[in-house]
Order: C-alpha cells, then sequence, then structure tokens
C-alpha cells in the first residue's frame, strides 16, 4: 500500500467511523520510517514499544480519555493473556496495512476471516465502480455467501440480491438475444463466470430447486422451472414424456414461486411470455393438452397454449349446456383466468400475447353464460296482458337481451380481430337465439298490442310522449325562475338499453346523480319526426312534401333548429363544439340563453350507412363514453346543474343480414307516397294493407297536416337497398322506448354520498399461524359493488420485510350479490421452500394491482420446522 493509501484509510477510520484508539501492530517493521512523520488531524501517534504499559493506559484511559490514539508497535501483537492491552483492544479497533484489511475496513466488514475469500474474489475489486456499487449492499456482519450473492447483484444490475431476482435478469438478457437458442452466453452471465462466480451461483440454484447437472446451463433450468410449475399446478397425473424434467420434490414450492415472481414483475415480465413459449413449442405442450378437463387445466397459468385450451373447454361447456346453465358455472371459471397472468389489464398486450383478446374471450363468454341464462328465465316472459305491462315488462328486465347482446358482439368482435374462430360456434348459436328466441317473439307479442288499440291513440298511462318532453319536463323547470337554465343533449339512435349503461356509468362519478325514465316515442320513429317532437312547440305540422314544421317554421337540420331555439331564448350547439371550446367561450356562447339544446349524432352516422352499419355496437360504445364525457363538460364548463340526455328514436341491429323472411310482402307502394325507407312510409289517404300496419301522424306525433304512414310489421323491412341491419321508423320496443336520463349535479353535504370507493375485504380469522407448505386464506367481500362502490383487484402474498416469500396471487373482488357466502373467496399461497423464523413476524399484504398501494397488512407467523415430505 502507498503512503497516502494508509493515511486515507486511517483517517477513515478515526473521523468517519468514529474509532477513538486504534491499533497497529507492524510486525514486519515495513513502516517504522513511514510512522514517524505521520501525521492525521487530531490523533496523537504514539510507538508504545518505547512506553511502558501501566503509563499509556494511564494516559488515553485517565489523563485523556476522549483524545484520540494510534497505537503502533513494530512487534506481534501479543497472546491475550500475556496482553496488557487486552481491554483496550476490545473495545477499540486493529488495523493493518495490508490490501485485504483495507478492503475489510473499507467494506465495514467486522469479520477479518474474510480475508482469504476476498483474496479469491480479487478480480472483481480490480475494479473502483464494481466496489463502490457493492458498498450500500453491504452488511458488517456478511459473510461469504452474503457478499458473493451481492456481487453476483452489482454484475446483473439486478434489483434485489435474490437468485430470484438474478434469473429474471438473466432470463431476460436471454429474451432479448436468441432466447433459447443463443450460442454465445448473455452479458450478465458473461460476468458472472469472469469474475469466478458461476460455482456460487450453481450452488444456491442447487440450494433453491435441487437443481443438479454435470454442466448446468440457463436454458435446461428455464425448461426444467417451467415444466414443472406446469405440472405442479396441473390438477392431474402429468404427462409421461414430461416427468423426466422435474426438479427433486423439495424445490417445486420454490420453482412455482419464483415464476410467479417472475410473472408479477412490471420490468421482466414480457421476456416470460417470449420464453415460455419458446419451451412450449420445445416440449410440444399444446400436443399434451387435450384430455385435460377445465377443473384439472384451472390452476395452470404456465404456458400461454393452456390459457386458449381453458377458452375452448369453456365455450364448450357454454354451449353443451345452453338450456341448463347458471351464470356461476361461467364465472368460476373466467373471473379467475381474468385475472391471471395472460389476460392482466396490467401487463402490455401484443400479436405474441393478446391479452386484449384473452380478456374479450373471457368476457365473452360471461355474457353469453348471462345471455342463456336469461333466456331460460325469461322464454315465457313475452305474454303481457296489456301494452302498459309490455311496456314495464321490457324496461325492468328484458332490455337486458338487446344489452348482453350488443355486449357480446363488441367482445366478441375484439376475438375475431384476432383472427381467433374460437367463438364462432357460441357466436352463431347467440345470434340464432336472439334472433328467434328474442326479438321475433317480442316482436309477435307486442305486436299484437300494436295492432290492437294503441296504434290508433298512441299513449301508455304513466309514460309521457315525446312530443310533449318538452311542456311537462322542460318548461316547469324554466317556470321556477329567470335564472334557471337547462341543457338538453339528444343523441341520434341512442336507445334504452345503453341508456342504462350511461346512467349506470354517470352514478358512478362525483358530483352526478341520474336517473332514467321512458317516452313513447313518436311514429313512425325516424330523425327528422323524433327531433321537432323535442323542440319546444305550439303546433307540429307536416308540408306537402313531408317536411316537419314547428310552429309553421321548418325543423328539419341543425340551423333550422337553432332558429326555433332562438325564438325561445334558447340555442343549438354541436356536441364536438362543446368539446373543443375553452371554459370562457362555452360560457360566452350560452350567455342569456336559458334552454340549450346539444346535437350528438354518433350511432346513427354510423348505422344509417350500408358501409359503416357494421359499426354500429362500436359506435354505441363510442356514445357512452362521449355522453359521459360531454354531461362532464356542461357542468365543469358551462356551469350546467341540470342536463336532459334524450334521444330522437332507438334502432334495431342484428350482426347477421336480414333475408327474404324479413322482407315485407308489399309489392308496391301507394302513389300517394311521399317519403319511403325501410322501416316506414308516408302519404296522404294510405289505404289500409294486410302485410303492414298504417296509422296516422296525428294520433302517433299530434302532427297536423293529415299525413298517414304505413310501417311493416314485426321486424320487416320494405326494402333492403342501402343496408338492412340497421333500422329505425317502425314501431317494435327498441324503437320507440326513448331514454330520458335527468343529470343533477349534487351540491352542499349530499354531494360525499357520491363519493366513489373501492370495495374493502376483510381477511376471515385472527391469530394466523401458516404450519405447511400451502395456505389458503379466506377473504370476505365486505360489501356488494354497485354504481358506487367499486371493484377491488388484489396483488396478494407474504412478505418478509419487502421481500415476498411466496408467490404473487391476482384477485378481484366483484361480486353484487346480496349473500356473503357469494362474497366469500378463497385464495390459496405456496410458501418458498426455506427455514423460516417462527419467532419472526411476516405479513399478508394486499396490494392494490393498479396504484401499487398497501391496502392492508395482517401479521403472519410461519411454524414450518421441517420440509414437507407431501
Amino acid at each position: 500500500m502507498t503512503s497516502d493509501q494508509i493515511t486515507s484509510a486511517l483517517d477513515k477510520i478515526f473521523h468517519q467511523d468514529g474509532r477513538r484508539i486504534v491499533f497497529w501492530n507492524d510486525e514486519a517493521r515495513e513502516f517504522v520510517d513511514f510512522i514517524t512523520g505521520l501525521s492525521i488531524d487530531g490523533v496523537n501517534v504514539l510507538l508504545i514499544d518505547d512506553w511502558a504499559a501501566l503509563e499509556v493506559k494511564k494516559r488515553i484511559e485517565l489523563d485523556d480519555p476522549m483524545g484520540r490514539y494510534l497505537l503502533y508497535s513494530a512487534k506481534v501483537a501479543p497472546a491475550m493473556e500475556e496482553d496488557w492491552y487486552l481491554d483496550i483492544r476490545h473495545y477499540g479497533h486493529t488495523f493493518t496495512a495490508d490490501r485485504l484489511s483495507i478492503l475489510i475496513d473499507e467494506l465495514g466488514l467486522m469479520n477479518h476471516s474474510l480475508r482469504s475469500h476476498l483474496a479469491q474474489r480479487r478480480k472483481f475489486f480490480e475494479s473502483k465502480e464494481r466496489t463502490k456499487k457493492l458498498l450500500p449492499l453491504i452488511l458488517p456482519t456478511d459473510m461469504e455467501s452474503e457478499l458473493d450473492r451481492k456481487m453476483v447483484a452489482v454484475l446483473l444490475k439486478a434489483e434485489q440480491a435474490d437468485l430470484f431476482s438474478f434469473l429474471r435478469v438473466l432470463f431476460q438478457e436471454m429474451a432479448e438475444e436468441d432466447g433459447l437458442d443463443m450460442v454465445l452466453p448473455t452479458a450478465g452471465w458473461s460476468q458472472v463466470e469472469k469474475m469466478e462466480l458461476a460455482d456460487f451461483f450453481w450452488e444456491s440454484v442447487r440450494g433453491a430447486f435441487g437443481y443438479t447437472e454435470e454442466k448446468p446451463t440457463l436454458k435446461n433450468l428455464l425448461l426444467r422451472l417451467l415444466v414443472t410449475d406446469f405440472c405442479g399446478t396441473l390438477g392431474a397425473t402429468p404427462p409421461h414424456s414430461l416427468t423426466a424434467l422435474l426438479l427433486p420434490e423439495g424445490g417445486r414450492p420454490n420453482a412455482s414461486v419464483c415464476l410467479s415472481q417472475w410473472r408479477d414483475s412490471n420490468s421482466t415480465g414480457a421476456s416470460y411470455d417470449v420464453l415460455s413459449e419458446k419451451v412450449a413449442k420445445l416440449v410440444k405442450i399444446d400436443d399434451l393438452l387435450p384430455g385435460y378437463s377445465i377443473e384439472e387445466l384451472d390452476n395452470v397459468k404456465t404456458f400461454l397454449g393452456v390459457e386458449k385450451r381453458l377458452v375452448s373447454l369453456l365455450r364448450d361447456r357454454v354451449l353443451e349446456g345452453q338450456d341448463t346453465i347458471k351464470t356461476s358455472d361461467v364465472e368460476q371459471v373466467a373471473l379467475r383466468r381474468l385475472d391471471g397472468h395472460w389476460a392482466s389489464s396490467n401487463l402490455p398486450s401484443t400479436h405474441e400475447t393478446p391479452r386484449a383478446a384473452f380478456r374479450s374471450a373471457y368476457s365473452a363468454l360471461l355474457l353469453a353464460g348471462e345471455f342463456l341464462a336469461l333466456r331460460n328465465a325469461r322464454k315465457d316472459n313475452f305474454d303481457q296482458p296489456s301494452a302498459e305491462a309490455h311496456w314495464q315488462n321490457y324496461k325492468s328486465g328484458l332490455y337486458r337481451f338487446d344489452q348482453i347482446y350488443r355486449q357480446f358482439c363488441e367482445q366478441a368482435d375484439v376475438v375475431e380481430a384476432e383472427t381467433w374462430s374460437v367463438l364462432k360456434p357460441l357466436r352463431d348459436q347467440i345470434e340464432l337465439h336472439y334472433g328467434n328466441g328474442f326479438v321475433a317473439p317480442l316482436a309477435m307479442a307486442w305486436g299484437e298490442k300494436v295492432q290492437g288499440d294503441l296504434l290508433d291513440h298512441w299513449k301508455i298511462p304513466g309514460i309521457v310522449n315525446q312530443q310533449d318532453f318538452f311542456e311537462t319536463k322542460v318548461a316547469p323547470v324554466l317556470a321556477g325562475g329567470a335564472a334557471r337554465r337547462v341543457f338538453v343533449i339528444i343523441s341520434d339512435a341512442f336507445r334504452y338499453e345503453a341508456a342504462q349503461e350511461l346512467v349506470s356509468e354517470m352514478n358512478g362519478k362525483y358530483r352526478f346523480k341520474a336517473t332514467l325514465e321512458t317516452m313513447l316515442g313518436v311514429l313512425p320513429s325516424y330523425t327528422a319526426l323524433g327531433m321537432a317532437s323535442l323542440l319546444p312547440q305550439d303546433t307540429v305540422a307536416y308540408k306537402e312534401n313531408g317536411d316537419v314544421l314547428i310552429d309553421g317554421k321548418p325543423s328539419s337540420g341543425f340551423d333550422n333548429r337553432d332558429a326555433i331555439l332562438q325564438a325561445r331564448e334558447g340555442i343549438a350547439l354541436r356536441a364536438e363544439d362543446i368539446m373543443s371550446l375553452k371554459k370562457d367561450e362555452a360560457r360566452e356562447r350560452i350567455r342569456g340563453k336559458r334552454v340549450v339544446y346539444i346535437y350528438h349524432n354518433q350511432v346513427d352516422a354510423a348505422g344509417d350507412s350500408a358501409a359503416t352499419e357494421g359499426d354500429t355496437f362500436r359506435a354505441v360504445r363510442g356514445a357512452i363514453e362521449s355522453l359521459a364525457q360531454l354531461t362532464r363538460q356542461i357542468i365543469d364548463k358551462m356551469n350546467g346543474s341540470l342536463v336532459f340526455i334524450t334521444a330522437d328514436h332507438g334502432f334495431l341491429f342484428q350482426e347477421s343480414a336480414p333475408g327474404l323472411p324479413e322482407k315485407s310482402q308489399l309489392a308496391d307502394k301507394p302513389e300517394s307516397t311521399v317519403i319511403a325507407k325501410k322501416r316506414y312510409l308516408l302519404g296522404k289517404n294510405l289505404p289500409r294493407h294486410e302485410s303492414v300496419w298504417r296509422g296516422e301522424t296525428k294520433a302517433t306525433s299530434g302532427a297536423e297536416g293529415g299525413m298517414d304512414f304505413w310501417i311493416p310489421k314485426g321486424t320487416s323491412r320494405f326494402h333492403f337497398v342501402g343496408g338492412a341491419r340497421f333500422v329505425h321508423g317502425g314501431a317494435m320496443l327498441q324503437e320507440v322506448m326513448v331514454p330520458l336520463i335527468t343529470v343533477n349535479e349534487v351540491e352542499g353535504k349530499s354531494k360525499e354520498k357520491t363519493l366513489t370507493k373501492e370495495v374493502e375485504v376483510i381477511l376471515v380469522g385472527q391469530n394466523h399461524k401458516i404450519t405447511t407448505s400451502r395456505h389458503r386464506f379466506q377473504f370476505i367481500q365486505a360489501e356488494p359493488v354497485s354504481d358506487r362502490v367499486k371493484p377491488s383487484t388484489f396483488k396478494i402474498g407474504i412478505y418478509d420485510g419487502q421481500t415476498p416469500v411466496t408467490e404473487i396471487v391476482k384477485e378481484t373482488f366483484a361480486s353484487a350479490s346480496d349473500s356473503m357466502s357469494e362474497r366469500t373467496r378463497t385464495v390459496p399461497l405456496t410458501l418458498l421452500d426455506k427455514t423460516f423464523d417462527k419467532r419472526k413476524t411476516y405479513h399478508l399484504l394486499l396490494i392494490d394491482a393498479e396504484t401499487g398501494i398497501e391496502r392492508s397488512r395482517h401479521s403472519i407467523t410461519i411454524d414450518k420446522a421441517f420440509h414437507d415430505d407431501f
């Protein structure tokens, strides 16, 4: 060592480490000349060979008890029984001027017996940068294995100094290079070998997993880890071809935990997807899956192929149990798999790992189960004694057929976009049941009431007619004072079932309270008449050419409607304009206006064209989202406190194109026809015809002008030109049940009731003690989920400080059931196969899967003193 190095090392011992007494025995007399010239600020240098021991002790303990002293001797340190300074040595510090001793001091290690081990690791310490990175990891009590482990962590730049972190880094490098086919070792592994730490690494692997090979490799270890995890979670006898690859029994829990933590890693989880797929192909996992049931595969998360197989098996279960299915039959599997690795919403979805498609597949299966269960429960529920009863029956429950069908088709579209045909047989059945098992019988039953006396007077007790909207809903609010203002959003073709979903979403927003009622839409149910009927009016009338007049003024088109509203202290705006305005601009735009009509066109814009009608359900999804955003903009930007959301009409839509049975038998239209569309025909003095329903617009909309109409019976069309899957204009409930949503801004103390929260989860029991390698915890969801109580998704595991000692399990608590038993979930956790301190407290943590925030913590005792034999 150089003089500067010695001086620096001694200065650190005295001034940084805070030592007062330091002994230096220089038996080789290498530094006799150096010591006489040594000067360290605030430190007394005594050559104790020239002093009597008693005199030295008196000086440093009695005369100068606070002084700092370097006690140098050019002799060997005496044996303990002959050492006059033994008591001082116990609280003092021993310094030696060689590289290894300096290194031990620099690392802050207590045990000088590590000199030989550090000598073996001299290559590592040749780099000041590596040594600098190692320093923060070192504890004074660290011994050989702890030092080696932390050196490997530095070399691999691992997040934690533990074997599982090392493997995640190494496997990540494998995935980024050539995967299982790489010829050269990865950069990280090359460093481990270069620093002569490979033997330590493989010894650690052997201790954790029982993995031993004459020439161990990362590829072979990966293969055996994945195969062991697959077989260990398989609820049946493993395939014979894989048994030779299984790790020893004692290492299997650790393999399971290791892979679970790898899958859960935000930084390296993507590499799991890549390498597990390569291993799956290598062992031909897809060829081994047929013959295993849902129950046998349900806990397996190892390979993507298992996820595909489970989707197929669950589809078959739904198809085979169509007439007896319960939603719980599907939920038990689908909800658990949605929380799994391959369908996780917290990990990226790629073409190679299409998580979005898996999420949609399971969502579609859940919806299909719900649709079929609804069909089985309500298939004899279509006939009702009156039009009023029909109306209430659809409003209170039958609308769910339309809603679930739409949602199912949305999810199935995502799956098919991945070029997967797995849902096609089920989609065909849902299409068949929807058309023949719901739309047709509902149309027939409701049609009997329309054909009766309903068409002649077009009123249902307790239901507001659409043309009375302004008078019954808007005018009373305005009459409450000159400062009152009403906002009305009219969304073209926004039907009742979609409004139900929007209301649920709105009621999950802070400061919002939304209620839904219905209006009886005008007939024919088309845009020009529906839009006109919602305007303030004294009279509605038809011109000879079919145009609709409000108080004698044309009402078709945005500008004409704006003119009608301007005459009533109102204004018409487009939805897209509001979304682009700043707050000051928006408020200035409506200054002095008491009635603000906002026109929104998303559903009809897509559905009313043959080129885009296939996008109808995507347009409905977009409309729900944009209407919620638009309403918030009105309340926040424009200081609105009351918003009505309604529509001009609804619609009928099916994925399958209509055939000849859906085409009206009408041969030719009458000569007096003014307007002819797929679902309605307008004209003067129209005759009666057995193929159609004939009515007068005076009765069905209050419109003067003597205009009559024909509409095809049921769901038929007059023609298929220009697209025929999306239609409106007729008298079906989906077309004429016009939604009316009232959204209020909640103020004062009441707004606190509109706060949303995530549902709380309670761990059952107290004094939790684990005595086996696998333990089951029971959780109760505190209350049902609702509009304002949202589902909670947790990552659940047992931790020793910040380090997990089990796999991390993702669980979602989303039950809407009032039954506590149905809100109870059991979560099994597998412990690492290691020795646990039964006197130590470990913690079961529930961590929010989205935010990473710890939601709850529970003390756990682990008294597992021996390895399990079973």
